[in-house]
């Protein structure tokens, strides 16, 4: 692993990724109120006065649903944003590292996606992540953008923490058994995302697009087995099909990603996602 880069300027700041790169040293991490992605301009101005020695967006528009019907909102702050905030980067020479989605896929077949396989996003959230991908790309600057998916932690909302709530409170839940992808802890995120940028700032022949997510890959009915499994909640798990729990906004059936790019070319190992979880119910004990 290469060795640290002393100062890093960090878009986002209570975010489940953003929370967990808190903990590393050399970080500035801007909040909402610091740093409004829905603002291009302000966020690029920022970026123009840092001395930091690079650059990581972890805030985003997440809210998959809400998109739908908030489009121009979704699109400005995970595209117009990234794009203004990577050209600014470009000029000053820093490297700017964006996390994005594996929802930049269309969720056909089951084969693993592969960082330059076709993109085809299935709603607006996915839409606008592919665009930001688009302009942080077309800024030319040095960048390294993380696809990832199914983030969980012991803070915030997410999957893990609704399934302790959910199963304590029934015998049994019908969960989705027809998507398929890996569970990918924050704090393994907040880490990769601070080799890459290390790496980056000595070496920007890295700069690309890369997968990182948890493994072996899973259902959701599989992933909520093995919480309760791990959390010891007895709460039987009935496989349901997508269509039988619709939402606003469809979800990709396939989110398997290939991470082998990212292991080769910085030394990013994939993450159990079932040791990671145990760190998570670790953490949740804590509270």
């Amino acid at each position: 692993m290469g060795e640290r880069v002393k100062s890093i300027l960090v878009f986002g700041a209570t975010g489940q990724v953003a929370t967990e790169i808190r903990r590393f040293e050399g970080v500035t991490a801007l909040s909402r109120a610091e740093a409004d992605l829905s603002n291009p301009s302000a966020c690029a101005a920022i970026i123009a006065q840092t001395t930091a020695d690079a650059v990581i967006n972890v805030a985003a528009y997440t809210a998959v649903d809400q998109a739908e019907t908030d489009t121009e909102m979704a699109f400005r702050v995970n595209s117009k944003t990234p794009a203004a905030m990577a050209e600014v980067a470009a000029k000053r020479g820093l490297p700017f590292v964006h996390v994005s989605t594996d929802y930049v896929f269309n969720g056909s077949g089951s084969a693993p996606w592969v960082e330059d396989g076709p993109t085809g996003p299935l709603g607006v959230y996915g839409a606008s992540k592919l665009a930001g991908e688009q302009g942080v790309q077309a800024a030319g600057g040095p960048y390294a953008i993380l696809r990832t998916s199914w983030v969980v932690s012991s803070h915030g909302r997410n999957f893990v923490k609704t399934m302790l709530r959910l199963g304590a409170e029934h015998d049994t839940l019908d969960i989705v058994a027809d998507q398929v992808g890996g569970p990918t802890c924050a704090r393994d995120i907040a880490a990769c995302l601070m080799e890459v940028a290390s790496q980056l700032t000595v070496d920007i022949s890295k700069t690309g697009i890369y997968h990182f997510a948890g493994g072996p890959d899973v259902s959701w009915a599989e992933f909520a087995r093995e919480i309760f499994a791990q959390a010891g909640i007895s709460c039987d798990v009935v496989d349901i099909t997508s269509s039988e729990f619709p939402t606003p906004a469809l979800r990709p059936g396939n989110s398997r990603m290939d991470c082998r790019k990212i292991t080769n070319v910085f030394g990013v190992q994939r993450p159990d996602w079932r040791a990671s979880l145990t760190n998570i119910l670790t953490d949740l004990k804590a509270i």
